[in-house]
Parts: C-alpha cells; sequence; structure tokens
C-alpha cells in the first residue's frame, strides 16, 4: 500500500478505483493519491463525455479526460492542454 502524494494517508485502492470509474481507460495504478484527494466529475469531458479528474485545490474543470487529451496529442502532435480553447467571434 501506497501513500497518497498529497497528503501521506495509506491509499485505499479499492474505494479509489471505485471513485475512478468514470475515467476512461484509467485506473488506480494510474495515480498516486488517495480518494479524499482527488474529485473525478463525470460527463465533463468534451470530447466522450467521460469523466474528468479535478486536482486538488484547482477551481477549474478540466475540458479533456486523460484519455482524450493523450488521443489528440496522439492524433494532432500538438498538447490542447486540459482546457478547450475558446474563440471569441
Amino acid at each position: 500500500m501506497k501513500p497518497c502524494n498529497s497528503c501521506q494517508a495509506v491509499i485505499d485502492e479499492y474505494t479509489l478505483d471505485k471513485q475512478l470509474e468514470p475515467l476512461r481507460d484509467l485506473t488506480v495504478d494510474n495515480f498516486n493519491v488517495c480518494a479524499e484527494c482527488t474529485t473525478v466529475v463525470s460527463d465533463a469531458c468534451v470530447e466522450c463525455g467521460g469523466g474528468v479528474y479535478v486536482p486538488r485545490g484547482f477551481s477549474t474543470v478540466p475540458d479533456y479526460c486523460p484519455a482524450c487529451r493523450s488521443d489528440l496529442i496522439e492524433r494532432t502532435g500538438h498538447d490542447p492542454g486540459w482546457n478547450c480553447d475558446t474563440i471569441s467571434t
């Protein structure tokens, strides 16, 4: 059992895995934080409609889930960041 990188509590892998279910292709093995330091917002990804991970202390919800961001980088060779660019008209 690993300690959380944020609060140093022991990571309960079962609880964290349940919380990460909305994230496409990600499991507890991809995270070094506990469930208390993890926020997942379901249905927030603008690409796939899946869940996104919000780091503790951040108030902005990302537009892309990690899997879609990775796909976009692979497809375009450009990192879009976590949020879409808003184009004013």
